[in-house]
This record gives structure tokens, C-alpha cells and sequence, in this order.
């Protein structure tokens, strides 16, 4: 809907000559909305055409042609730098189009303080090393069309990098799994490089990035995520510049699942552990966790990786362990203990981890996915960040205050958008189902 009313007939943008290249931009027409009128969705070309620059529909009329950046003949251009087309006073933009070897260039058409579509942005870096050729086409008053074009060159980059993501395509997590992106050199421009992640969640989903160093971001919900949530990342990193003269030439996309909901909670100090699945306590079984010397960290983790068996290994032992489920990088499981059973439930005689009966061992290894919480009270002794996944150990301040942009990040079916963290409601989570409790590492 134009701003006032329908919009009228000399503002219905066209896509010409699309040859070869898809005419969306992955089917989300809806994120690219302007901040002060409608959006359009201009797909890559492989022809334009129109009239060149200066000339008129009727003759005699001339009208300013459109002002396009980066200018025409640019050798080198940064991938980084948006395509822009800017439309004179008293003039309307009705189409760009863009012509490219690469993928489908996307953009965002914005009003101007009198509401005519006046500016149009490209959203994504562009793609190093390639030939870009602008053709925009500009109305007046009277609808008189004039059309510009130009020609530019990207830069081609002696340096790259390359982003992974942890999350393999079509697994399935547990409700406390972060979205976990490394990166092969050390990301001096994180600001860009999280614009240039969307998410698409298929449940409503609030949360933020966090970078840990500057080689590893995170992005962790506010609260657990919702079970059963897809989760869609599609990093728009090729031509991104993480570091001076460091560019990214590959996007990266990956989707995965969030299953049911199942929660640990294990008190070294009643020697217990309650299992919830789907917000229900489903079994209480006796443990024994760290010895005094020994003891197990507090916190709240996340199940990592898991064994059937693992060799564990340490003074005066070494032993294939069965049922084995690990919650830390030093080497903490949830496992079978066939040789503790009978301390179990009673005193905490192990070297850190937490010991269960075999047959309680086995049920817990086959329900648990990786990204399950796991949380550890009653302690002498307080977790370390980075000792496994640790994101659940900030609060949502500190997860905030982990942002390069230092914003908060709102997810849905359409895609993601940054927002204020003043606009983000309090939680009212509750723990141990929904979210971590606050300083749950801190040493009982």
C-alpha cells in the first residue's frame, strides 16, 4: 500500500529482461521493507534496456536523470560498498535493475521526507571480482521517464576467510543450542559481518550474537528455544570484508532442527539428579558426583558429544566407561558407574563426573541430543566460561553487551531483524525448564 492510498500507476516497478537468474531474492520479499514507505525486491538481470541517459518519452521533455553509485567506469570497487540510486527532486524511481554473473541482487526502495520513492539500496555486500552493470529509470511530475546506466568492476581480494557453522544440515539440538559460526581469520569488522546474518525460525524467537574472541559468535535466545523450532541461518558473507583487506567469497546457509524439551538438574549436594522432558519430571536417580578436590564445576552446560564407550583416562586409572555423555571440554560426562552404585545417592566419591546407575545411564544416553542443558548446583567449586558450551552462563545483559552492534535480535518465519534491547519485554521464564537461573556458575 503506497503511504495515503494505492499506489499510482507511474511508482509499479518492473523487472526486465531476467534471463537465467531467478527473479526473487530466496522467496522473502517481506524483510526488505523500508523504514519510511514500501519496499520493492529487484532481482539480478541478464539484459537491461531503456533509454539512455538524459533522453524523454515525449520529445523535447528532458528531465535529471538518476544519480547512481558507484559511478560508472569504477574500477576496484569494495564488495562492500551498496549499490545506490538516488532520484532527483520531483522525481520517483519506477525500476532498477541490475545485471550481474553472480547471484540475484536484492534492494530496499525508501521514501523521502515528501513520501516519493526516492532512494534504493542494495541489501547485501556484493560479490568480489565481478562486472555490475545499474540501469534505473526515474519518472517526474508529469510522467516523464529518463534512464541511466553504468558499468563497475568489483575489487578482486588478495586475502579471504571462511565461516563454518557447527550445526550440521537437518540434525537436531536440544532447546539450549546456540547457532555457532567460526571463522578462519580473526574478524576485525564484526559489526558487518552480523548484518549480514538472517535467521528464519519457524516460532518466534528473540535472543543475540555474541562473539567469544574474535574467531567464534554465538547466537543464543533470550530463553531456551521453543521445542520443535527450524531453525534457518543464511549468512550473506561473500564479499564481507571481516578484516582490512580480508574478504569473505562464500555465502554460507544451513538449516536444523530444536527438539523436545530435556533438562538435567544435579545437586552435588543431595547426590540427585531430576530429568525433565517436556516440562514434566520424568525420573529422580541417585549420582555421585566430584569428590572434595574433585569436585564438579556449577553451571549450566550443554551436552556436547557422547560415547558408548568412552575411554576415560586419568592417576591410576584407565577404563572404557559405558553410556558416556560429555558436558565439559576437561573431560566431565554423565555416565555409568556400575563401580559406585553403592554411593550413589549417598557421597560424591568420583573424579568430577557424575555418576549413575548403569540402567538410568543407558535411558538418559539414548534420549539426549547435543545442546541439551545440563545444570549443576550446589558446588564448592564455580564453573569456568569456555570450559564446554557455557553461552547459558550471562545473563541476557551480558548476552547483549557480547554484540558488536549491541543490539537484540528478533526471529520468525520471515526472517530476523535488529532491535533495541530496551524494546525486549523482561522475561518471565521460569528455571530449570524455560531458561538458565542467573549466576548459576558461581560457587555454591
Amino acid at each position: 500500500m503506497w503511504p495515503g492510498g494505492p499506489a499510482p500507476s507511474y511508482v509499479r516497478l518492473s523487472v526486465r529482461g531476467i534471463r537465467g537468474i531467478s527473479g526473487s531474492y530466496r522467496g522473502r520479499k517481506g524483510w526488505l521493507a523500508g523504514a519510511a514507505g514500501a519496499c520493492l525486491l529487484i532481482a539480478a538481470c541478464s539484459g537491461g534496456g531503456g533509454q539512455t541517459a538524459g533522453s524523454a518519452a515525449r520529445p523535447g521533455a528532458r528531465s535529471a536523470p538518476p544519480t547512481i553509485s558507484p559511478p560508472g567506469g569504477s574500477p576496484g570497487v569494495s564488495p562492500q560498498a551498496p549499490i545506490t540510486v538516488t532520484a532527483h527532486a520531483g522525481s520517483r524511481i519506477r525500476s532498477v535493475q541490475v545485471s550481474t554473473q553472480g547471484a540475484s541482487v536484492g534492494g530496499t526502495l525508501t521514501a523521502d521526507t515528501s513520501r516519493t520513492r526516492a532512494t534504493w539500496h542494495s541489501t547485501w555486500a556484493l560479490h568480489p571480482a565481478q562486472d555490475y552493470t545499474v540501469t534505473a529509470t526515474t519518472v517526474d511530475s508529469a510522467g516523464r521517464p529518463v534512464t541511466r546506466t553504468t558499468s563497475f568492476r568489483t575489487l578482486a581480494p588478495d586475502h579471504t576467510f571462511r565461516a563454518h557453522i557447527y550445526e550440521g544440515y537437518g540434525q537436531t539440538f536440544g532447546v539450549g543450542m546456540p547457532v555457532i559460526l567460526t571463522f578462519s581469520h580473526p574478524i576485525r569488522n564484526r559489526a558487518a559481518v552480523e548484518r549480514s546474518v538472517q535467521l528464519r525460525t519457524s516460532r518466534p524467537v528473540t535472543g543475540a550474537w555474541y562473539w567469544d574472541g574474535n574467531e567464534t559468535l554465538y547466537f543464543r535466545p533470550q530463553n531456551y528455544w521453543p521445542p520443535h523450532t527450524t531453525v534457518s541461518v543464511d549468512a550473506h558473507l561473500n564479499g564481507v570484508e571481516g578484516a582490512p583487506g580480508v574478504y569473505d567469497r562464500h555465502d554460507l546457509t544451513q538449516t536444523f532442527r530444536i527438539g523436545r524439551s530435556l533438562i538435567v538438574t544435579a545437586s552435588t549436594a543431595t547426590h540427585h539428579m531430576h530429568v525433565y522432558r517436556n516440562g514434566h519430571l520424568l525420573y529422580t536417580w541417585p549420582i555421585s558426583t566430584g569428590r572434595p578436590g574433585d569436585d564438579t564445576p556449577d553451571g549450566t552446560y550443554l551436552t556436547i558429544d557422547k560415547g558408548n564407550p568412552v575411554l576415560m583416562t586419568g592417576p591410576g586409572y584407565s577404563l572404557e566407561v559405558p553410556w558416556s555423555v560429555r558436558f565439559t571440554w576437561s573431560g566431565d560426562y554423565l555416565h555409568d558407574a556400575y563401580w559406585s552404585v553403592g554411593e550413589q545417592g549417598a557421597v560424591n566419591v568420583s573424579h568430577g563426573c557424575v555418576n549413575m546407575p548403569p540402567a538410568d545411564a543407558q535411558t538418559y544416553y539414548q534420549m539426549e541430543n547435543p545442546g541439551d542443558p545440563v545444570m549443576i548446583t550446589g558446588s564448592p567449586r564455580a564453573g569456568i566460561w569456555g570450559n564446554g558450551w557455557t553461552v547459558w552462563f550471562l545473563s541476557w545483559k551480558k548476552l547483549v553487551r557480547g554484540s558488536a552492534l549491541g543490539m537484540a535480535v528478533q526471529a520468525g518465519p520471515e526472517g530476523s531483524r535488529f532491535v533495541s534491547p530496551a524494546s525486549v519485554p523482561p522475561s518471565t521464564a521460569s528455571f530449570p525448564l524455560q531458561t538458565a537461573k542467573p549466576g548459576s556458575a558461581a560457587a555454591a
